[in-house]
C-alpha cells in the first residue's frame, strides 16, 4: 500500500471523541487545496442545475450533474470488471488523494465526483464484494460516528459502480429530499409493523418507491430487525449475490438511527437501454431514490419530465405484490417480538 494516510495535528483529538465527522470536514478542506481537479469539482455544485418535480406529499429533483457520468455508466458486468483496476483499492487511488483510517478496516476518502457539498467514500481496506449482510451493523456505527452525514449502501446490482469492492458513502445530512419528507411520507403512506418506545418499523409505498423504514435508539434492535428482514427479502429474490436493495441510514443524537432500505425489482431502467431521442442516461441508486435523481447528460435533463422521472423509479422498484408479501411476514415476525 503506498503512502496514502492523511496527517493533521486536529485529528488525534477528534479520533479520541469519536467524531469522525470533524476528522473528514478536515480531509476535505486540505483536500481542496491541494488537488485541484477535486476543488474544481466541488466549485461546480454551486451552478449545478436542478429541476423539481412535486408530487404529493414529496418531492423529486432531477440534478444535471456531468462529473457523475463514470458512475451512472459503468459497466457493472463480470467481465468488465474483471479488466479494470479497482479504483477503491489504495493502490490504485488517485495520486493526490489521502485516506483517513476509520478503526482497522476502513478508509474515508474524499469522493472526488460530488452530488453532495461534502461527499466521502468509505471503503473496506481490503478487496472484498460489496455484501451488506455481513456489514450492516457497521454502517450503523458509520451513522452514529459521521452523525453530520447520511450513510449510503448501494447493492452490487443497485448502482454501485464498484460492486467487487465494500464501500459506503456518506453525503451532507437534509440534502436529500426524503428526510426532511419523511414523517409526512410516513403518515400519509406508511403501514406500521411494530410501534414499540423503542422501535418503529413502517412499511412505506408512496407510489414510486417501496421502503422499510426502521427507526430505533438500539443498534442491536435495528441489527436484528434488518436481518429478519433480509431473510425474508432474501426468500422471493432471483438475484444470487443478495436482494436487490439501496439503503440510507442516518443518526441524531435524540432520537437513535433511522434506516430507510429501498426495494428493488431491477438495476436500471429501460430508459437506459433504449436508443435514439427516448434513451435516458439514469442509473438510480440511494441518492436518486432519496431524491436527488442524477442526470450525467445535459441533454438528458432538458428533456426529462415528472411523468418520466415516475416511469424510471417505478420500473426499478419492488412489485407491490412483493411488496405486500414482505410487509405481511416481517409483520408477523415483529409481534413476536
Amino acid at each position: 500500500m503506498k503512502n496514502i494516510l492523511f496527517e493533521h495535528p486536529a485529528l488525534e483529538e477528534l479520533f479520541s471523541i469519536r467524531n469522525y465527522s470533524g476528522a473528514a470536514k478536515i480531509l476535505l478542506e486540505e483536500q481542496k487545496k491541494s488537488w485541484t481537479g477535486l476543488a474544481k469539482n466541488y466549485n461546480f455544485l454551486n451552478s449545478v442545475k436542478v429541476k423539481t418535480f412535486q408530487f404529493p406529499g414529496f418531492t423529486i429533483k432531477a440534478q444535471y450533474n456531468s462529473g457523475r457520468i463514470k458512475s451512472t455508466s459503468a459497466k457493472v458486468d463480470e467481465k468488465s470488471i474483471g479488466e479494470r483496476k479497482c479504483f477503491l483499492c489504495a493502490d490504485n487511488l488517485f495520486a493526490e488523494q489521502k485516506a483517513i483510517k476509520y478503526e482497522n478496516d476502513f478508509l474515508i476518502l474524499v469522493n472526488p465526483f460530488p452530488i453532495f457539498p461534502e461527499h466521502f467514500t468509505i471503503p473496506h481496506k481490503d478487496h472484498v464484494p460489496q455484501r451488506i449482510k455481513e456489514s450492516f451493523g457497521k454502517m450503523l456505527l458509520f451513522s452514529k460516528d459521521f452523525s453530520e452525514y447520511v450513510i449510503i449502501y448501494n447493492g452490487p446490482e443497485c448502482g454501485a459502480s464498484a460492486p467487487d469492492h465494500l464501500h459506503f458513502q456518506a453525503g451532507s445530512k437534509n440534502y436529500l429530499p426524503i428526510y426532511d419528507e419523511f414523517h409526512s411520507i410516513k403518515n400519509e403512506y406508511g403501514e406500521p409493523l411494530i410501534e414499540r418506545d423503542s422501535l418503529i418499523v413502517n412499511g412505506i409505498d408512496d407510489g414510486l418507491r417501496k421502503i422499510i423504514s426502521i427507526e430505533t435508539t438500539e443498534i442491536k434492535t435495528a441489527e436484528k430487525v434488518f436481518y429478519l428482514f433480509y431473510d425474508i427479502y432474501s426468500k422471493i429474490s432471483n438475484n444470487q449475490s443478495e436482494p436487490l436493495l439501496n439503503i440510507l441510514s442516518l443518526y441524531e443524537r435524540d432520537y437513535g438511527w433511522r434506516v430507510l432500505i429501498f426495494l428493488r425489482e431491477k438495476h436500471r431502467p429501460s430508459h437506459y437501454f433504449v436508443e435514439g431521442e427516448n434513451r435516458i442516461l439514469v442509473s438510480p441508486a440511494a441518492v436518486d431514490l432519496g431524491g436527488i435523481c442524477i442526470l450525467p447528460l445535459e441533454e438528458d435533463f432538458v428533456k426529462v419530465t415528472k411523468e418520466k422521472t415516475e416511469e424510471v423509479f417505478k420500473e426499478v422498484s419492488l412489485s407491490k405484490e412483493q411488496f405486500e408479501f414482505i410487509k405481511a411476514e416481517l409483520k408477523k415476525i415483529l409481534q413476536k417480538l
